[in-house]
């Protein structure tokens, strides 16, 4: 169960969410050293359930990867259920990519754990006097093709209004397509967007192909899942593939 810890504290400053718990009680214990109020959970659904009893809070940091529901798809639900609770992530694995889609969706900071406990802090003191605002939600923007809508902050395709649930791998490469309707894009081309130009897998100087093969196929089922009829990218044989123009 979580628990308040903090002398004399009846509302915590901060709420952890983190499925680790080694890392979850050495970080409490350092926050409660330098004068934090602190309440822990090990996943989203206790600090929801907690929330919606009344709790309130300073500030939440969540892990980015927690057990039963990720940290965004946390953020995500706080949101949509209009909790204004300012979020900070907290990651091992800190990516740009991650980062910028938690920083659009009202997060108000991220921090990688290697970090250390200092930075945090002055993050955390940043936030609990005021200096960090969640952002104001924004309109997001949205290129439409047909039944596909992208939404290129967020990294999300949306076809029949339905979520395709792309990686963003996935994603750059539908938006590779579509940003050239009609013309081809080579293997390499689409190989390019997934990893970088010039990188090299596969035997010989073209086994990039059956790895970009598959890579498709994987999009297509995705698309296919949600409409059966769905035949919008299209092979050209033994160069690559082309979004139609229409």
């Amino acid at each position: 169960m979580p628990r308040l810890n903090g002398e004399g504290a009846t509302m915590p400053d901060v709420l952890i969410v983190d499925g680790d718990d080694h890392y979850r009680e050495v970080l409490s214990a350092n926050l409660i050293a330098l004068g934090f109020s602190v309440m822990c959970f090990a996943k989203g659904p206790s600090l929801l359930e907690a929330l919606s009893s009344g709790m309130e809070a300073k500030v939440a940091l969540l892990e980015w990867a927690l057990p039963e529901m990720s940290g965004f798809e946390l953020l995500d639900t706080l949101r949509k259920s209009r909790i204004g609770l300012p979020v900070v992530f907290l990651t091992a694995y800190s990516q740009v990519e991650r980062e910028l889609q938690a920083l659009d969706r009202g997060a108000v900071d991220f921090v990688d754990k290697a970090r250390g406990i200092e930075v945090l802090v002055h993050r955390l003191r940043l936030i609990m006097n005021g200096q960090r605002q969640i952002p104001p939600p924004a309109m997001p923007e949205v290129e439409r093709h047909g039944e596909l809508a992208l939404h290129p902050s967020m990294a999300r395709a949306l076809w029949l209004d339905q979520d395709v649930g792309l990686t963003i791998a996935e994603f750059n490469v539908v938006t590779l397509l579509v940003s050239s309707k009609g013309e081809i894009q080579t293997y390499r081309a689409i190989y390019d967007a997934v990893h970088f130009a010039g990188f090299i897998a596969g035997s010989g100087d073209r086994g990039y192909t059956t790895n970009v093969r598959s890579f498709v196929k994987r999009i297509r089922s995705k698309f296919l899942a949600i409409d059966p009829g769905f035949s919008a990218i299209k092979n050209v044989r033994l160069v690559g593939y082309r979004w139609p123009d229409r």
